[in-house]
């Protein structure tokens, strides 16, 4: 599964909108997400739709993002994370 380039990035406008709202990350690279220096978010793109990687304690998880429930269950994750 590639990271997602930049179609991607654009389809997921409004969730990483969202994200860049939360004014609590740092994003060195569009749609990467750092958090005290360590990488916390990043997306991916495949057949199967859209993809986030989140560091959930120390491991990543991965969520699909793809439709409007399931990226709205994801920024409500990523505020409880934070």
């Amino acid at each position: 599964m590639k990271h997602a380039g930049p179609k991607a990035i654009d389809a997921l406008a409004d969730l990483i909108g969202s994200i860049r709202a939360l004014n609590r990350l740092k994003e060195p690279r569009p749609g990467v997400f750092y958090r005290q220096g360590k990488a916390f978010l990043h997306f991916h793109e495949d057949a199967a739709g859209l993809f986030a990687d989140l560091r959930v304690a120390t491991e990543w998880e991965r969520f699909r993002v793809s439709g409007t429930a399931e990226r709205a269950a994801f920024l409500a994750l990523v505020e409880k994370s934070l």
